[in-house]
C-alpha cells in the first residue's frame, strides 16, 4: 500500500489541495509532496493531523477509499483500530530512528507468526 496515494485520493476526493491541507495541519506543501509521491512516510502523528485536516478518521486510510478496496485490504475491525490508536498514541514521542526499530520490530514478529 502506498500511503502517500492514497492520501493523495482522499485530498482530490475532498476538493481540497495541499495548501489547503497546510493551512489546516501546519506541515509544510512541499513535505505533504514528498509524502504523496512516495518520497517520505509520515509517522502515525502526522497522519492524524493529515486526517484530521480532511475530517475523516485516520483509520479510513487503511480501510477504505477506492485503492484500499482495488487492493483488498481488509477493513479494520473495532479491536484493530483501537490498537492503531494506541501505537499511534505510544509512538508520538518517538525519534524516528526509534520508530524504525519499533516497525522492524513489528515486520520480525509478524514473520515468525506466520510460520
Amino acid at each position: 500500500m502506498q500511503i502517500g496515494t492514497v492520501i493523495r485520493e482522499f485530498r482530490q476526493q475532498k476538493g481540497m489541495s495541499q495548501g489547503d491541507i497546510e493551512k489546516r495541519t501546519g506541515l509544510l506543501r512541499c513535505y505533504l509532496s514528498r509524502v504523496e509521491n512516495g518520497h517520505t512516510v509520515p509517522s502515525l502523528d502526522t497522519l492524524a493531523k493529515i486526517a484530521d485536516a480532511m475530517d475523516i478518521p485516520v483509520a479510513q486510510f487503511f480501510s477504505d477509499g477506492q485503492l484500499a478496496r482495488s487492493l483488498s485490504a481488509p477493513k479494520l475491525n473495532e479491536d484493530e483500530v483501537r490498537f492503531m490508536n494506541q501505537i499511534r498514541r505510544y509512538s508520538m514521542n518517538l525519534t524516528d530512528s526509534d520508530r524504525k526499530l519499533l516497525l522492524a520490530m513489528v515486520k520480525k514478529f509478524a514473520s515468525t507468526a506466520s510460520r
